[in-house]
């Protein structure tokens, strides 16, 4: 249920908060949100036996995301899905702690905009170049850090019942 709750509420501020920020490919704000990103990290714990319901939802939040935001159905269903996995082997081979999440939360964003950028120069979509995907990277991190933090604060305080990520 947890997951869930988290899911949604990263959507939906993903939408909320891409309308009050300038977000033009001139014009990133340096709190470009990219929360729904950061959610697939971060529930991540609440799967750790249950590995393919993980990956189905990542399928699904990318399958929802698309619906929302993209119009590209199984865009970034195919992108969570390889963010999932990604995020799979960093919690099985880093410690979880505050400043961790920081550098995996650097590792999370930069794949997604990689991944991004990969795409676009295959299908030469728009001219994409190192300087822009650095840019866009660069812009996303501080708010999606936060987030993170924010949201990792919040799962801390859990009743030991529900929760999952034992922070050092």
């Amino acid at each position: 249920m947890i997951p869930t709750i988290i899911i949604a509420i990263s959507i939906i501020l993903d939408g909320v908060l891409s309308n009050f920020l300038p977000y033009t490919v001139n014009a990133l704000s340096l709190f470009t949100p990219m929360l729904t990103v950061v959610s697939i990290f971060i529930i991540y714990p609440f799967y750790t036996k249950k590995e393919k319901y993980y990956y189905l939802t990542a399928i699904i939040t990318g399958i929802i995301y698309d619906l929302f935001y993209t119009n590209m159905l199984f865009y970034n269903a195919v992108i969570f899905l390889i963010l999932a996995i990604i995020t799979k082997y960093i919690n099985k081979n880093f410690e979880v702690n505050y400043l961790n999440i920081i550098i995996q939360i650097l590792v999370i964003i930069s794949s997604y905009e990689i991944i991004n950028a990969c795409i676009i120069v295959v299908f030469n979509l728009v001219p994409m170049s190192f300087y822009r995907l650095f840019y866009k990277i660069s812009h996303s991190l501080l708010l999606n850090i936060i987030y993170s933090e924010i949201l990792l604060l919040i799962l801390n305080k859990l009743p030991k019942k529900y929760k999952k990520i034992n922070i050092n």
